[in-house]
């Protein structure tokens, strides 16, 4: 019984212990459940709803959800004191129509303030005009292109690097390998256009070129994508870069080691769109790349990181038996990582008065809110920097600023890093030294360790080298054909290519093949170029650089003179009175009129000073005659005195001064009409023109100087044009013939005399080799042809074909004929005749006596009109001169000679000759004085 009540006490005390046990743990639960309550309540005050819109059933999608998800538990893990919380709202988008309604859903039922997406660029453009509407910021972790510019719409938050910077990067990779073109193969979306955009920016930049770029759809079939790869083969560029998705980029490698475009002597390049998942690539397809180069972010190494590694594997080992699988963590992961951290520090930072979520219908967007907390945190998100697991973490102009990027070299199933590029120092060896240096070495496609200089012969291994076949001109061109594959060349552009051959820093094999061996008279030369490169790697011959053909084949720079031209026949104008012709007839009957006017007006001055003591009625009437010719007198005997007035005298000096300009402007015109005027060329109403068989001629001929075709008339050689010319349009020749300058130098040097370049010069290209489009060939050998052209060897070249003499040097060599340099009796003979008409008249007049009686009785006539006029105006003169001396007569006794201070006398004139005087001006006054 006292065991019994011992036992009863013993389970009494027990069952108050657990009773006091329940009390404490109700207790402890009632007080944590009222804790967790007001920390829900605070929590639920302080949560941030964000958007989440990803297709979680793909790899890429489950990996960034893990990485998001991770990064909300890190977070908070570390800064369990602060105020605000993310809560993160997911919802799955396998399509882009999914991800439009997705978007549409979150912003209606969570009012989410930011939304972490979209997963692929096509979606980007969408989302980026929904949140400037709403003024909710749409974060994207794959967005690096320029799609939607940031100064238009800072909704858009991109947390990668720009893709400009990428162009950069890869820029100076091909400039550090010395590749002058590449080719680019594209996805087919908006953004693989605008990234090859930015590519043809930055390349341009570098003087690379971009020969072929082709976009390759999404939906292409292995076939058709190994047709292009096919093409590219036949091309002569081996530089190909590639910027795709990882699962077209999968393809097209797998592809190309079919194809054969992954041997030796091929280089390629991939962008971080395809070497961010290199880890997720399978043994086939990392095979394929052996020899790649690549680019991507440079992911710095450190204790976070490697923890996070750690983690997210564990994670994904639990997470892969239910959601399937996982793609291996990348760039993207750490950059949505960094994403949800960054919007973490934004949302801390606002005022907690911006908390209190609160919207306003926005009547652009039926049903949806516009957000008063997302400006706000698009401005926190601008300002915030921290060290991430991606590398540093800082926005400008809405996204990441840029970093460095790693240059790797696929090598079997791994990668090695060659080097890296910085923004600041370009290309260096060792990023934790910065010391610039050539990349470390590289095993490029086919195992070999030389660099691919970037370009090839196609196909054969030898240069086809197609050349035209002409039975004219064949100084530029002469081909046989030996029969067996074997062709002899020779002529001015064969010697040409021969010596450009030797400038090359590379040698080449080629073979010569003959165009129109058929010898077809229809034949033309943009018919031989439509042959490159199916049939002709490059074509060497007179070609011309003509803009049509540039669309279609690239040319070298020119090895000859540039230029249309018109040549004619060599006329000169048979025209007795052509020293008449520099003055038109009106000015010719101005100079006579002046001159008779000048005469009469000298005569009108010379009337108003008095003759001298010795013969005062004598000397007008002898010099009266005289004064009329004065004008013309004083240009023949400039020694001469030919008058007495002072003011006779300035009028004589304006007189020459005029006189002097008409002769000079004579000389001047009759030597422009001697000259320049035999140059002018002016086509009949029924004219032909000549022009080369199989030459760009007609059409330039037709479209650009408008004459018709049915005026034009081909010929093949210069005996041919020599023949046609001789014939004129009148029997079934030409009037003219218009070709280049190096044939027409040819004509002209045959021909000497007989024909002559008329007319201005028409531009074109010149004579140049004709690539493939985008050929390499045709820098390499612009240069050398440059080397050629400037050499010393350029002068024997040009006289071995051309014959002793011809230069390019100086083109208007032979432009004009030598044989009209000479002036014959021919065109003076008008001159000749007036001057000995004069002569003979003279000598008539004077010494014989039939004209000696008819010049006396004109003389006498003369005489005779001149005394009747001298006397009608010397009587008054005479009267008044009487009566003057007769109320003075004192003072003239007084006087013994006559006061001449003005004038000097000189001997009395002798027979046939006229009483000249010298005036002394005084104050520019003439003073004669004379006494009876």
């Amino acid at each position: 019984m006292a065991m019994l009540n011992n036992i009863i006490s013993r389970s009494h005390i027990f069952t108050l212990h657990i009773l006091i046990l329940f009390l404490l743990f109700d207790s402890y639960t009632n007080t944590t459940s009222a804790t967790e309550n007001g920390t829900s309540e605070g929590a639920r005050s302080s949560t941030i709803p964000i958007g989440v819109v990803l297709d979680t059933n793909s790899p890429i999608g489950s990996m960034v959800d893990l990485c998001m998800k991770m990064a909300v538990e890190d977070f908070y893990e570390k800064h369990p004191t602060y105020a605000t919380r993310l809560q993160l709202h997911n919802r799955n988008a396998e399509t882009i129509l999914d991800a439009n309604f997705a978007v549409v859903e979150l912003l209606k039922q969570e009012a989410v303030q930011g939304v972490i997406g979209p997963e692929r660029s096509a979606e980007e453009a969408f989302f980026a005009e929904l949140g400037k509407n709403v003024r909710v910021p749409m974060i994207s972790f794959t967005s690096s292109s320029k799609a939607t510019s940031y100064t238009n719409n800072h909704y858009l938050v991109r947390t990668t690097p720009d893709d400009a910077v990428q162009a950069q990067a890869l820029a100076a990779i091909c400039k550090e390998f010395q590749w002058s073109e590449l080719a680019v193969l594209y996805e087919d979306t908006d953004s693989g256009s605008q990234f090859v955009s930015l590519l043809n920016k930055e390349f341009q930049k570098a003087d690379i070129g971009l020969s072929y770029m082709v976009a390759i759809p999404n939906s292409a079939d292995d076939i058709d994508i190994l047709k292009e790869l096919n093409k590219l083969a036949t091309r002569q560029t081996r530089v190909f870069l590639v910027n795709m998705n990882v699962y077209l980029g999968n393809r097209l490698f797998l592809l190309a080691k079919r194809a054969g475009v992954m041997s030796e002597g091929y280089a390629w390049i991939v962008s971080n769109s395809l070497s961010i998942f290199m880890d997720s690539m399978d043994f086939a397809t990392h095979d394929s790349m052996e020899g790649v180069i690549g680019i991507r972010p440079y992911l710095s190494r450190s204790k976070d990181l490697d923890s996070f590694r750690g983690r997210w594997k564990r994670n994904v080992t639990l997470r892969s038996t239910s959601t399937g699988s996982v793609m291996e963590l990348n760039a993207y992961g750490l950059w949505a990582y960094d994403a949800v951290t960054a919007l973490a520090f934004a949302v801390e930072k606002i005022n907690s008065s911006m908390l209190n979520l609160s919207a306003t219908t926005n009547g652009s967007q039926k049903n949806l809110s516009v957000s008063t907390f997302g400006p706000e945190l698009v401005k926190k998100l601008s300002n915030i920097k921290f060290r991430g697991l991606s590398g540093e973490f800082e926005l400008v102009d809405g996204k990441l600023k840029a970093s460095e990027f790693e240059i790797f070299n696929v090598i079997g199933s791994g990668e090695k890093t060659v080097g890296f590029w910085m923004p600041d120092r370009g290309i260096v060896r060792d990023i934790s030294t910065r010391y610039s240096d050539e990349l470390k070495s590289i095993v490029w496609p086919g195992d070999s360790l030389t660099r691919p200089i970037g370009w090839a012969i196609p196909s054969s291994g030898k240069l086809r080298v197609g050349i035209p076949w002409k039975h004219g001109f064949e100084e530029f061109v002469d081909a046989i054909d030996l029969g067996d594959g074997h062709v002899k060349a020779s002529g001015f552009s064969i010697d040409i290519f021969l010596a450009t051959l030797e400038a090359l820093p590379f040698r080449l094999n080629y073979e010569f093949r003959i165009y129109n061996d058929t010898r077809d008279i229809n034949w033309s030369y943009d018919d031989m170029l439509q042959k490159i490169p199916e049939e002709f790697d490059m074509v060497v011959g007179d070609t011309t650089n003509w803009a049509p053909r540039a669309e279609y084949v690239d040319f070298s720079l020119p090895y000859s003179e540039s230029g249309v031209v018109l040549v004619v026949k060599n006329r000169k104008p048979f025209d007795m009175w052509i020293f008449v012709k520099p003055l038109s007839w009106d000015l010719w009957l101005a100079i006579i009129v002046s001159c008779i006017v000048m005469g009469i007006v000298l005569l009108v001055l010379e009337h108003r000073v008095a003759s001298s003591e010795v013969d005062s009625m004598s000397a007008p009437k002898e010099k009266s005659g005289m004064v009329y010719w004065s004008p013309v007198a004083v240009l023949a005997f400039p020694e001469r005195n030919m008058v007495s007035n002072s003011w006779s005298a300035l009028v004589l000096i304006f007189w020459l001064f005029m006189a002097f300009i008409l002769m000079q402007s004579y000389t001047a015109n009759l030597s422009a009409i001697l000259t320049v005027d035999q140059l002018k060329f002016a086509f009949s109403d029924n004219y032909y023109v000549g022009c080369q068989d199989g030459s760009f001629m007609k059409k330039f001929l037709v479209d650009q100087l408008h004459i018709s075709a049915t005026r034009l008339r081909s010929y093949a050689s210069a005996e041919e044009y020599h023949q046609a010319m001789k014939q004129g349009s009148k029997n079934g020749g030409v009037d003219a013939i218009f070709d280049e300058i190096p044939y027409m130098k040819i004509l002209l040097n045959k021909y000497d005399d007989e024909y002559k370049m008329a007319g201005p010069t028409y531009r074109t290209g010149g004579f140049g080799f004709a690539f493939p489009k985008g050929s390499s060939l045709a820098a390499h050998f612009s240069k050398a042809i440059l080397d050629v052209t400037q050499g010393s060897n350029m002068t024997e070249i040009e006289q071995t074909n051309f014959g002793p003499g011809y230069s390019s040097q100086d083109p208007l060599s032979a432009t004009i004929s030598q044989g009209t340099s000479s002036l014959t009796f021919h065109e003076f003979a008008g001159l000749f005749l007036v001057i000995g008409s004069v002569t003979v008249l003279a000598l008539f007049f004077s010494e014989t006596p039939i004209g000696r009686k008819l010049s006396t009785n004109a003389r006498q006539f003369v005489h005779n009109c001149i005394n009747f006029r001298s006397s009608s105006r010397l009587n008054p003169v005479v009267d008044s001169t009487s009566i003057a001396g007769e109320s003075s007569k004192g003072v003239a006794e007084d006087v013994h000679e006559p006061v001449q201070d003005n004038v000097i006398s000189h001997p009395s004139p002798q027979h046939g000759e006229v009483e000249m005087h010298e005036i002394a001006l005084i104050d520019n006054f003439p003073a004669v004085q004379n006494v009876a």
